[in-house]
């Protein structure tokens, strides 16, 4: 293999030289695919009981209230317990909510409630284990690793994106296998996931501590809004998500466009998948690439254009690309935050830091779902996607005018004027919330 082509494909260091961060990897990728069946399910067995894309936008309002009100403290016992063991209990947690839904729709229920309830518990489970999962990659990587590693992990989400929601599809259109299948497919999945973290050293948390509690959470959020990289991040994802993230108009979109079809729709979600899994496979050179902020905002523009362009195409296969564009945009998206948020948080502040993180890219998209489904049922699903996406970009001008500290941040350097204007932001120049 020549060097340019080994610079261009993703850097595998961080499987070679760390097992632990290996095993995880592993177990991540299995656990993925069987959650992503159940991202597939719950959408659209609350749209096959309503035919409302306003009741398939308001799981996320189901997902959204544990998510704010449990994250942050999620985040602040990360800080103060040995992350390992708190994520192997709320694995288990996890897994036994993905066995109630598999109960449901075994046994017919069709309660609408009770899918709302189901799914809340399931975010409550993640806004603990999701912030924890992710402060365990510092301490595996070495630093000049640790973009590797992200993009690595990104590889794991798009393959999920990419196998689960196709298989789902399949699954799905299969009368003696349905949606039921899909729910119990994802409980079992689990097992990768604990076999992921059981052999992973202890990580405890530093000598001192701060509690878990309100006060801790206080104390991260004035960390970040004390910091323009950190803040400016946190925004640029919440307006990708909030906008530009119409995964509650795809059921409509589908019946309008392709006759509701179960397969199209898994073809929806799984072309962001691909498009994110060619980016992901390809992303040696990120690396390399020192103005963080400023390439985040860049991919963040391309992803609400992308979705725009999704709104207004008529083709199976335009409507395809589009997605695919808008995954690709979304791997370069999150490696680049991950990468700004890992390295501008001490490792006290970690666990909270990623819990904000974690409640930003999740809530940001629930809300975003609710946000679509609303306007939908006023207007119309295509416009509804379009007007998301055109104000992603709208975004993504306005903050890099706002925080220029952000715009300009650099990690890779140690000096450098630009690196010492995003130090200055980050210490005395307090950004919005």
């Amino acid at each position: 293999m020549t060097g340019s082509r080994r610079r261009l494909l993703a850097d595998t260091r961080p499987l070679r030289d760390s097992p632990a961060f290996r095993r995880l990897w592993i177990g991540s990728m299995l656990s993925g695919v069987g959650g992503a069946l159940t991202w597939f399910a719950v959408p659209l067995q609350v749209y096959d009981m309503t035919r409302s894309s306003l009741a398939v936008g308001a799981i996320g309002v189901a997902q959204m209230v544990p998510l704010l009100t449990i994250g942050m403290l999620g985040g602040s016992l990360a800080d103060a317990v040995d992350k390992r063991k708190l994520v192997m209990v709320v694995t288990c947690c996890t897994a036994a909510v993905s066995g109630g839904l598999a109960a449901q729709a075994f046994a017919g229920l069709h309660q609408l409630w009770l899918l709302y309830a189901l799914v809340a518990l399931q975010s409550a489970c993640s806004a603990i284990n999701a912030p924890a999962r992710r402060a365990f990659i510092p301490s595996l990587l070495a630093a000049d690793q640790l973009p590797a590693g992200l993009a690595l992990n990104r590889v794991t989400g798009q393959v999920m994106l990419t196998v689960g929601p196709a298989l789902a599809g399949l699954i799905t259109a299969v009368p003696e296998l349905g949606l039921r299948t899909c729910y119990l497919i994802d409980a079992l999945s689990f097992a990768g996931s604990l076999y992921g973290v059981a052999r992973l050293p202890a990580i405890r948390p530093r000598p001192g501590a701060a509690k878990p509690g309100l006060r801790a959470v206080a104390d991260g959020v004035r960390f970040i809004r004390r910091s323009q990289p950190l803040a400016g991040a946190f925004l640029a994802d919440l307006s990708a998500t909030v906008f530009g993230l119409p995964t509650a108009l795809f059921p409509a979109i589908n019946a309008a466009r392709f006759g509701a079809d179960p397969r199209t729709l898994g073809l929806f979600t799984t072309a962001i998948g691909v498009g994110g899994l060619i980016t992901a496979a390809l992303s040696g050179p990120v690396g390399h690439i020192e103005r963080q902020g400023r390439a985040m905002l860049c991919a963040v523009a391309v992803w609400g254009a992308a979705f725009a362009g999704f709104a207004v195409a008529s083709s199976l296969w335009l409507t395809l690309a589009m997605l695919a564009l808008a995954g690709a945009a979304d791997t370069f998206t999150v490696v680049f935050r991950g990468v700004i948020v890992q390295m501008a948080t001490p490792e006290e502040f970690r666990g909270r830091v990623m819990a904000a993180d974690y409640v930003v890219g999740a809530g940001g998209g629930q809300i975003g779902n609710l946000e679509a489904g609303a306007l939908a049922s006023l207007t119309s699903p295509a416009i509804s996607a379009l007007s998301g996406g055109l104000l992603t970009v709208a975004g993504a001008i306005a903050i890099a005018l706002a925080l220029p500290g952000y715009a300009r941040y650099r990690s890779g350097s140690s000096s450098g004027e630009d690196r010492q204007d995003s130090e200055q932001g980050a210490e005395t120049t307090p950004a919005p919330a």
